[in-house]
């Protein structure tokens, strides 16, 4: 079974901590997403793991065993980077097979072990050919197929897409989840980028400043972010934030707009509670383009500034209690800079943050 368990987890450049004293678990079999901006220790904790960088303090178990003082040939482990790493000079083929000849496999084992890889990948026609000779992604795939062969416990993925255009990373996504349901092995992938994050995982830990600040299925940290960094990180177009006050029996915010409280804080809340009010793009909508709100809702007319249309949607840029709002239209129209629009914004899709911890009241 390839658990990958990490206890209290410390990394130090001299005197200064860059990973503080974090907890993973993850499950064989399950595909795990770091993500976070650069310099939040994602792709550190990533090479603690694959022992390409030593711990400060803690404990990494790979399977059933302590892994911290063991070289990353020992761990059976097989990471995919950012930049390929394909040898120039060699074909597909000995690319794929090099870990396993230099590993002395017998040739038939090695031979057997290739062909799969390349069947899974949809190979076989660029065995002869060199990296020279390949496409971005047909390369991305390659390095993926020599970290197939050697039938790791656990697959490591250091930003795999992030040399890779628009279109290719769109593709690559899909041939990473197909991967993953093929081979039905434990993955961790680290990214900065929020969108591989959401399709790719089965869990998100998402981590700031050497910390984990949140884990949870997408969804989970997508609806019910636990502060407002994780709000505004996850999810495009970001969470809307609007600062205000908790009034008597409604929500008080500049410019004299009034909200009702969303019935799901009303027993956690307090007048004179300094707040702020987070929603979607999703959740507020101009009227006859929105979709159906079953629960509480707040009508809010708003001029918008500026449109971008996106073919089935356009997303409104508009102000509101002194704050840009994003909002989104659904069977879009021309919509002129500075029209004035009644939005319905859906209380029961809204969160509440406290003003000063910016930690999800929920």
């Amino acid at each position: 079974m390839a658990q990958v368990i990490l206890k209290n987890i410390v990394k130090n450049y001299g005197k200064l901590e860059v990973v503080h004293s974090i907890n993973l678990d993850v499950a064989h079999n399950e595909f795990v997403v770091l993500v976070g901006p650069s310099g939040c220790g994602k792709s550190t904790t990533l090479r603690m793991i694959a022992g390409l960088e030593s711990i400060s303090g803690g404990e990494i178990i790979i399977g059933d065993n302590v892994v911290n003082n063991l070289p990353p040939r020992d761990r059976n482990i097989s990471m995919v980077f950012q930049n390929y790493a394909l040898y120039p000079h060699m074909t597909v083929r000995e690319n794929l097979g090099f870990s396993l000849k230099i590993a002395k496999r017998d040739q038939t084992e090695i031979d057997k072990s290739v062909d799969e890889a390349s069947k899974i990948l949809s190979l076989e026609d660029y065995m002869d050919r060199k990296p020279g000779a390949l496409s971005g992604g047909q390369r991305q795939r390659v390095a993926m197929g020599r970290a197939i062969v050697r039938h790791p416990d656990v697959f490591l993925f250091d930003e795999p897409l992030s040399n890779l255009d628009a279109k290719l990373r769109a593709q690559m996504r899909v041939e990473i989840k197909k991967l993953h349901q093929k081979i039905q092995t434990t993955i961790i992938y680290v990214t900065h980028d929020q969108v591989e994050a959401m399709t790719l995982a089965d869990r998100i830990v998402i981590m700031r400043d050497g910390n984990i600040e949140q884990q949870g299925s997408p969804t989970q940290v997508f609806e019910n972010p636990i502060n407002t960094f994780v709000a505004t990180f996850i999810g495009s177009p970001p969470m809307n934030l609007l600062p205000g006050r908790v009034g008597k029996n409604m929500l008080e915010f500049s410019g004299g707009l009034i909200l009702p409280i969303p019935i799901d804080f009303k027993d956690i809340v307090k007048p004179g509670q300094d707040i702020i009010l987070g929603f979607r793009a999703d959740h507020i909508m101009p009227v006859g383009h929105d979709l159906t709100i079953d629960g509480d809702s707040a009508m809010i007319e708003m001029s918008v500034g500026v449109s971008e249309p996106l073919g089935t949607e356009t997303l409104l840029y508009t102000q509101l209690a002194g704050q840009e709002i994003l909002a989104k239209m659904l069977r879009p129209r021309i919509v002129q800079d500075g029209e004035t629009l009644t939005f319905n914004l859906d209380l029961g899709q809204c969160n509440l943050f406290d003003a000063v911890t910016q930690r999800n009241l929920r």
